[in-house]
């Protein structure tokens, strides 16, 4: 780990800790203990580990709700709704800024100390300190504390495999209690629910109502401290409005305009949870709907008539429960009015809307409301009550939802188009659907040749934003595009024909997935990947991860619910995939496909030179890759689409170079291409 550490990250590093040791009143940031506590980590010095990654999630947790307190504070004591000039509103604004930067100042110490990297940020949210914490308090005999960690890092990726038989494990460990698999980082209003809901199953509908009542409360105080947290910077991809010379309130517009589009999304986030991209259809409104038979249960009508038009403002004319509505009202005698809180939000919420579609025409972008309380189908009239579910699931009560998919006739079986490609496995074989294992698709020479071009175009980070490890911090990743080894052939960086190799045998890889699969119409590149993958010395004794962790390629798996949703940011228009090997020297790195629990893995395949592996891209093919312990392993990723509006764009562009060298060959002129025009 040392000899990532450049000169200037290490004087950085050393200014930084003299800072903290002068200040009077500080907070460790975090991502200087979850660095110490890595570095820790790869030094075997456990103790460390547990000190300092404990001591960055409580500095996490500090600093998140320190800034929700001070924003909350400074808000209420310079409120902008009782401003009735321009220079008393900007008075406020001033004022309610100062107050925030002294708060937070205060309680952390210098904010500039606590701005913290998107990497290190995002591996909180995807909980990677809990990952190493397992392992560390598997190391110190702490069976209980490693049962807590490993849980917690699971409850946020269950597709990760390798921890998840670390959990059956625990179980069966002396001294490890049901007790110990605690979730570290459970939000108080989901796990409130979840309980309510196994109560209310259980037929305890007293114990259930206070519990939902409970998640009620905690999930209004959730909505609070979420929109708190959207008042601080906010990136906005693709638009770079500090850039533009606007006025001052185009500037505050714009401004405005994200950070509610952050708050109204907070009902997205409230119902998302940890690792999951998609929320759980009809939550907030659920909470309603179950109260009101709970309610009806222990013979409480009135409140289960407010509950009941509680949930009609969320779901319009619901014809069961205004049935609902019409019984409570004439076994009262008398109407209702439904629950304030409800009222409240749903009218804020409109208010939201109407500006957000203000602000977003202003800014030239396009805005489409979520569709937040989605209901589909109508409740069983034979109980009219909430059918069993965990809570987490699709919300059956509202009831028999049927989801209807598309049956497309799948093929295979078609002719490999060329010599001595041969067919090593079907889907039978493979124990799935539309895949295909091929051996002898290029020879060796021609993986030789694409090897030594890997090594001299590939870049680390290239196709993830420059991330050097997108998929496991214990690998390196470099990869590069077909138009990027032209690009370097034109230079004379590379030959010319080993460039033009690559773009030869991806076309073959093509033309062979779509000949197999017998597809009736073309098959286009979405995005082609020479990629390699090499394992770190010194960072493989520990390993429980995943080289790439199991996920489907055109849809967000969701392994708990076994459903795969086909929506952003999933690459949606993917149909294929394919992956072209061009070694197998190296240890571990076998693909796996899997259920689509993400952890019984139904196949397994060998990288070696000239085999193919491809298989349709959606959720009846969840795969990964094997954790890559010792070498380098190296090939040609392929994804197809087979709606030419998705073609990869560097394809595109590719192709009209290689005419242009086609035509020089032929006519044998020197043609003036400028290598810069064409790329």
């Amino acid at each position: 780990m040392e000899g990532n550490f450049s000169p200037a990250r290490l004087l950085s590093k050393v200014l930084l800790t003299a800072l903290l040791t002068t200040c009077v009143a500080f907070l460790e940031p975090f991502d200087l203990l979850y660095e110490n506590a890595v570095q820790a980590f790869y030094d075997s010095d456990y103790d460390n580990v547990v000190r300092f990654m404990e001591g960055a999630l409580r500095s996490h947790r500090e600093v998140r709700s320190t800034r929700i307190r001070c924003r909350l504070r400074c808000q209420d004591q310079h409120q902008l709704g009782q401003v009735f000039s321009e220079s008393r509103f900007f008075d406020a604004v001033i004022r309610r800024a100062a107050c925030m930067d002294a708060c937070v100042e205060k309680k952390l110490g210098s904010q500039s100390v606590h701005k913290v990297s998107e990497d290190v940020v995002q591996d909180f949210n995807r909980r990677i300190p809990y990952n190493y914490l397992q392992l560390a308090y598997q190391k110190l005999k702490q069976p209980d504390k490693a049962a807590a960690a490993a849980h917690t890092y699971f409850q946020a990726n269950p597709e990760h495999v390798e921890m998840g038989k670390n959990l059956e494990q625990y179980k069966d460990l002396q001294g490890v209690q049901e007790a110990h698999f605690v979730d570290r980082e459970a939000r108080p209003h989901q796990r409130s629910f979840t309980a309510a809901v196994k109560l209310y199953d259980k037929g305890d509908f007293e114990g259930s109502i206070a519990l939902f009542e409970e998640a009620l409360v905690e999930y209004y105080k959730a909505d609070v401290e979420c929109r708190a947290l959207c008042q601080w910077p906010q990136k906005f991809e693709g638009y770079d409005y500090l850039r533009y010379r606007y006025s001052l309130y185009e500037v505050i517009s714009d401004h405005f305009t994200q950070v509610l589009h952050c708050e109204h999304e907070c009902v997205r986030d409230l119902a998302t949870r940890p690792g999951r991209l998609s929320p759980m259809e009809n939550y907030l409104p659920l909470h309603y709907d179950y109260l009101q038979f709970a309610y009806f249960q222990v013979g409480r009508l009135e409140e289960a008539l407010r509950s009941a038009l509680s949930y009609l403002l969320f779901q319009k004319g619901e014809e069961f429960v205004t049935e609902n509505v019409a019984y409570y009202r004439e076994a009262l005698g008398h109407d209702g009015e439904p629950r304030e809180e409800a009222v409240w939000y749903l009218r804020r919420h409109k208010q939201e809307l109407e500006l957000l579609l203000i602000g977003s025409g202003t800014m030239g972008v396009e805005f489409t409301e979520g569709n937040y309380w989605s209901s589909t189908g109508g409740r069983d009239d034979y109980s009219r009550i909430p059918s069993s579910t965990d809570g987490w699931m699709e919300y059956v009560p509202i009831s028999e939802k049927k989801k209807v998919r598309a049956v497309a006739q799948l093929r295979e079986g078609g002719p490999l188009l060329y010599d001595g490609v041969q067919l090593v496995q079907n889907s039978a074989a493979l124990n799935g659907t539309q895949r295909v294992l091929l051996d002898q698709v290029i020879t060796r020479e021609e993986c030789s040749a694409l090897k030594h071009l890997a090594h001299a175009v590939t870049v680390a980070g290239d196709g993830y934003r420059g991330r050097m490890s997108p998929h496991t911090p214990n690998e390196k990743f470099e990869g590069a595009t077909v138009l990027k080894t032209l690009q370097y052939g034109y230079e004379g960086r590379v030959p010319m024909s080993s460039a033009r190799l690559f773009y030869d045998i991806s076309e073959r890889a093509r033309r062979i997935i779509e000949s197999y699969f017998l597809l009736n119409s073309t098959l286009h590149f979405s995005y082609t990947h020479l990629v390699c993958r090499t394992a770190i010395t010194g960072q493989q004794d520990h390993r429980s991860d995943l080289s790439h962790p199991i996920h489907a390629d055109n849809c967000l798996l969701d392994p708990e619910a076994n459903e795969c949703w086909k929506e952003p940011p999933a690459y949606t228009y993917r149909d294929y995939s394919a992956l072209l090997y061009l070694n197998g020297d190296f240890e571990g790195g076998e693909f796996i496909f899997t259920e689509m629990d993400a952890k019984t893995v139904t196949a397994s395949v060998k990288p070696k030179c000239g085999r193919m592996v491809g298989f349709s891209s959606g959720g009846e093919n969840p795969h990964g890759v094997r954790a890559v312990t010792k070498g380098q392993r190296c090939a040609v990723a392929l994804w197809f689409t087979l709606d030419p509006l998705f073609r990869e764009l560097e394809r595109l562009q590719a192709d009209e170079v290689i005419q242009a060298l086609d035509t020089q060959a032929v006519w044998g002129q020197s043609l003036s291409i400028n290598p810069k025009d064409e790329l």
